[in-house]
């Protein structure tokens, strides 16, 4: 009775898991079937409970089947991407993690647990046809490749500002890879496209892709193709560095591509060649590469998230985008920007924007940068009914902070900067300028301090 119900209370708490778990025997008999997997794999339980495994599973053989693959070896098989067809005939994609069951000396049977990833992958596949198709249009060529701002486009009077345009320009005549790193929402690819069209690649497909929004199982096959029957349900498709030849390929927010995977793109930067998923064939691309980071590169290389090889390859043209607090006389330029963007756009009709509105607007801090500057004025704008932006038109956590209110604090970035920057000072001079010894002092490495001290413009002296 006891173990009735204790089986009873097993079965309870597999069913809760919100994962697919399939358990066969050491025949490859489903001696366990949870309801997630019968609904990723498009079956009834009753259908492949007590049942073997290939009997159910027509598409899978012993050498395709993980389960059965774990109990002939007696090995673990973590995160294996997998796409096999049911007994409906129905193309299910997942990736799964596939474990022995060992009973004293012998293999008892095996245990997988799966993600379902049929939907995240037809997604890509119709980002990558809809990328192709917009690539391979002639009707109109100058709108399909992508990048739509010129350096016109960057509003700007602060002199910081002005110096990475410059230096902009110059990385828009060369085919060097570039680094570009800001906070989020400074304007990061406003600033690549802007190269990519005052580049001699104008005219060739610009290709844009945050690695942070790809599952690591189709980062590969994304970025460099698929070759037909090289998985159940594959297609000759190409990757984004085929769509990208002849132009620019901005990949963002690189660090959160796995640090594994960051070899075969160092790899194909070296050669230039790529081989799709499951083909043997090279293609030789000529593929313009920038990339961009919202983490300070040098932390990301501490922490382990970005290769340093990878980083050395890619900084040929390093620019750093400044957040909007260190813009210098930005602001209010940027707040008549908008307003008169969506004026036109919201058909509005507003001429003036009150003084309080400019006040409250500078003690924000600002964490989204333009981004956020840009959302906050829509939403007076869609607020405002006459031809003046008022104080009550601007959001509420904008307005949630009296304009009489004072106060000796100041935002914890700028505090943070400040103490640097007085630290790297202090030791540099405590080291007679020895950059080496300075570093050892702060318990940083060479590299970041050298980073730090071009940040703040700290010179030796």
């Amino acid at each position: 009775m006891e173990n009735f119900e204790t089986k009873q209370m097993l079965e309870a708490i597999l069913s809760s898991i919100d994962e697919a778990i399939h358990v066969v025997n050491a025949d490859g008999v489903t001696i366990y079937y949870n309801q997630v997997a019968a609904h990723h794999d498009g079956v009834e339980i009753e259908e492949v409970l007590g049942k073997y495994l290939l009997d159910v599973f027509p598409s899978l053989t012993r050498h395709t089947s993980t389960l059965l693959k774990v109990i002939e070896t007696g090995k673990a098989i973590y995160q294996q991407p997998q796409t096999y067809k049911n007994i409906k005939g129905q193309l299910i994609d997942t990736i799964n993690t596939t474990l022995p069951i060992i009973v004293g000396n012998k293999i008892a049977g095996a245990v997988e647990i799966g993600k379902d990833l049929s939907k995240v992958r037809q997604l890509s596949q119709k980002l990558l046809e809809l990328q192709e198709k917009v690539n391979q249009s002639k009707i109109k060529p100058k709108l399909n490749i992508g990048a739509k701002y010129q350096w016109e486009d960057i509003v700007t009077d602060s002199h910081h500002m002005k110096q990475v345009i410059a230096l902009g320009k110059k990385a828009a005549t060369s085919s060097s890879p570039i680094i570009i790193y800001g906070e989020t929402g400074t304007g990061k690819e406003l600033l690549v496209q802007s190269i990519h069209n005052s580049s001699s690649r104008k005219n060739g497909p610009f290709i844009a892709q945050n690695c942070s929004s790809l599952p690591d199982s189709l980062l590969e096959s994304i970025l460099f193709g698929t070759k037909k029957g090289s998985f159940t349900g594959s297609v000759d498709r190409a990757g984004l560095f085929e769509l990208a030849h002849g132009g620019t390929l901005f990949l963002d927010e690189i660090q959160a591509m796995p640090i594994d995977f960051q070899t075969k793109l160092l790899r194909v930067l070296e050669d230039g060649v790529i081989r799709r998923v499951g083909g043997t064939e090279a293609y030789v691309v000529n593929v313009r590469m920038v990339v961009a980071m919202n983490e300070d590169p040098y932390a990301c290389m501490e922490k382990q998230l970005l290769r340093s090889d990878l980083f050395y390859r890619l900084n040929v043209f390093y620019l750093e985008v400044p957040p909007l607090r260190s813009r210098e006389n930005d602001l209010e330029l940027l707040i008549h920007h908008f307003v008169n963007k969506y004026n036109e756009s919201l058909h509005k009709q507003v001429v003036t924007v009150a003084q309080q509105v400019l006040d409250q607007l500078k003690m924000h801090h600002w964490p989204g940068n333009v981004r956020e500057l840009e959302h906050v004025i829509e939403y007076a704008m869609n607020m405002t009914e006459g031809n003046m932006m008022t104080q009550e038109h601007l959001p509420a956590f904008i307005k949630k902070r009296p304009l009489n209110e004072k106060t000796t604090l100041k935002p914890l970035r700028i505090t943070v900067e400040r103490t640097e920057q007085a630290l790297i000072r202090q030791a540099l001079q405590v080291a007679n300028g020895n950059v080496q010894k300075a570093a050892a002092i702060l318990e940083i490495p060479r590299q970041t301090l050298q980073y730090k001290m071009k940040k703040y413009r700290i010179q030796l002296k």
